[in-house]
């Protein structure tokens, strides 16, 4: 597990964040501003709300926005304490927010319209979105009879079996005229994953963009001209990708911690969209870890800015948002394709209310 890290005050850019083994966060002390009236007095230590926030995975450069407003100091602006771990998932991370082990957290909203379905007396919420577009993804050799989604019958795909772009393929099958049953399915350990593909033991993969494709071009040699990407989103399944999520009594019971909260978050995805490079270079810094592959990072986040975090739609609405008549579409598509009993109404998934005004979130 990632050491949790917690920020307390107004931090400068180039503080250092403290590690500590994940039992616990430690506070970092602020640094006296050199001249008076350098810096706006940070709250004290002890006026701070805590909040602690899961990520969805491993500490990435596409967190990003999470190092930027914890490093910066906007969430202590916002008088929040807020201290991190790493996720196991999108699954594990939305049953810990419900369970209450963590405040907030990231994932993706759709397996959480299943979840709250299955557990009707622990509804959660999201509150923000971080990825405009999902990386939910199939991959395919650029040398191989499938060259598209519809060419994909006969096909051996490799993945877990609970991969969201997995359990969707009969949606997007429907919508470029394939036949669902057409495709077999192999079983796989999300690490071995990318492998099969390689060594030529699956004919396609289906993950998360910014999961797979950089360990297919850097690790195992195959680079972008050598393979075929079918986005979910380029078929008829626009989806977003992960958001912030809250429980929903959470929300209800503290409207102005959540509301600081993305309100931070989301300045600090402004300033990473803004400056990509010095993004990258707090990530790196932050992460202070040996594990942590620079290069891979940087084309990880790459992959997200061509891709995830913008779109046409963010030109017009601004970063967090959500286009109700889209996102009702593809909650009737998840329906389907999860095979759940009944369809939540937009508001049952998305709430706006933490949302700074839309001329702050224009880029």
């Amino acid at each position: 597990m990632m050491p949790i890290r917690s920020i307390a005050g107004s931090l400068l850019l180039a503080a250092t964040l403290g590690l500590v083994a994940c039992g616990g966060a430690n506070d970092v002390a602020t640094p006296e501003p050199t001249t008076a009236g350098e810096t706006a007095a940070a709250p004290d230590a002890a006026e701070l709300t805590p909040v602690k926030f899961t990520l969805s995975w491993l500490f990435q450069a596409v967190d990003a926005p999470l190092a930027i407003a914890l490093e910066n100091g906007y969430f202590a602006e916002a008088g929040l304490d807020v201290s991190f771990e790493r996720g196991f998932g999108s699954a594990d991370s939305i049953t810990k927010i419900a369970a209450g082990q963590y405040d907030i957290g990231e994932g993706d909203m759709y397996s959480m319209i299943e979840f709250n379905e299955q557990n009707p007396n622990d509804q959660l919420v999201a509150v923000a979105i971080k990825f405009n577009r999902s990386p939910f993804a199939i991959v395919t050799k650029a040398d191989s009879e499938f060259d598209t989604p519809a060419d994909l019958a006969g096909a051996n795909l490799a993945a877990p079996a609970g991969d969201g772009p997995r359990r969707l393929w009969p949606v997007l099958a429907q919508e470029v005229g394939a036949d669902p049953d057409s495709v077999e399915w192999t079983n796989v350990e999300p690490q071995l994953r990318e492998s099969l593909l390689a060594q030529g033991n699956a004919d396609g993969i289906s993950c998360f963009s910014i999961s797979c494709l950089p360990v297919l071009h850097q690790k195992l040699g195959l680079p972008p001209e050598d393979l075929n990407v079918f986005y979910y989103n380029d078929y008829g399944l626009d989806l977003y990708g992960n958001a912030l999520i809250v429980r929903r009594d959470f929300l209800e019971a503290n409207p102005e911690v959540v509301q600081g909260f993305v309100t931070a978050y989301l300045r600090g995805l402004k300033e990473a969209l803004a400056d990509p490079e010095a993004a990258l270079a707090l990530v790196t810094e932050v992460a202070d870890d040996e594990l942590f592959d620079v290069a891979i990072e940087s084309e990880r986040i790459n992959i997200a800015l061509d891709r995830l975090y913008t779109s046409p739609e963010v030109d017009t609405m601004g970063i967090g948002g959500v286009d109700p008549v889209r996102l009702a579409a593809t909650i009737d598509q998840v329906v389907e394709g999860f095979g759940l009993s009944s369809t939540p109404d937009v508001s049952d998934v998305f709430d706006d209310r933490a949302l700074p005004p839309q001329d702050e979130r224009m880029l």
